[in-house]
């Protein structure tokens, strides 16, 4: 690879990072590799997203970066505005074919930890897109788990139990230790998500 093609990658990077969509358009017209990895593996895209700048990621997506392409420690760009709540480049990616069954490094989709931090609207947009509401990751836990026994029990995370409730979780689907949703709500005192899962037929 030539030198001047390495510093045309690296500008993308950079112009990623500032939100600087014309210097994104004249990388790529100029013929920078749209995918190309900086030493941490991540793409411009993936830049893009982890800064939450939205104009270069829909810039880098229409010029056809891969949503799904992941970085050393497994994380892509839809994988990280799912479950940092970037919201509108989550959207972007659902757009330009986000691998729904995409996991990462703890094995979880993008639901998981987007219900573990409270991101309501991420999680309705998840759901709606299709993901696996059931999908259980390396520590045994899904997304509905990962809302009871990682939350405050505060109203966002209410509201993410129940719209997982409502999306057909399994209310039953204990941990690795044979410990369901209601009971870890209980033990934790949240109260609201107990009836919630109770009135939903949870044991």
């Amino acid at each position: 690879m030539a030198l001047g093609q390495t510093m045309k990658e690296t500008r993308l990077h950079s112009a990623a990072k500032n939100d600087d969509v014309a210097a994104i358009k004249m990388l790529v017209s100029e013929g920078a590799e749209i995918d190309a990895r900086d030493e941490k593996g991540r793409t411009a895209l993936l830049a893009a997203t982890q800064d939450n700048k939205m104009n270069a990621a829909r810039a880098l997506i229409e010029a056809g970066a891969n949503v799904n392409a992941k970085d050393n420690i497994n994380d892509s760009p839809y994988l990280y505005a799912g479950a940092g709540g970037h919201l509108e480049i989550l959207k972007m990616t659902l757009a330009h074919g986000a691998d729904l069954k995409s996991t990462n490094r703890y094995g979880g989709t993008a639901l998981i930890p987007a219900a573990e931090r409270g991101h309501v609207e991420t999680v309705a947009t998840l759901i709606e897109a299709g993901v696996d509401v059931d999908h259980v990751n390396k520590l045994g836990w899904t997304a509905l788990l990962e809302a009871i026994i990682l939350a405050d029990g505060g109203p966002r995370h209410v509201e993410i139990v129940r719209r997982l409730i409502d999306a057909g979780a399994n209310v039953n689907l204990a941990d690795k230790d044979g410990v369901t949703p209601p009971r870890h709500a209980r033990r934790s005192g949240y109260a609201q998500m107990a009836s919630l899962l109770e009135k939903a037929g949870a044991r």
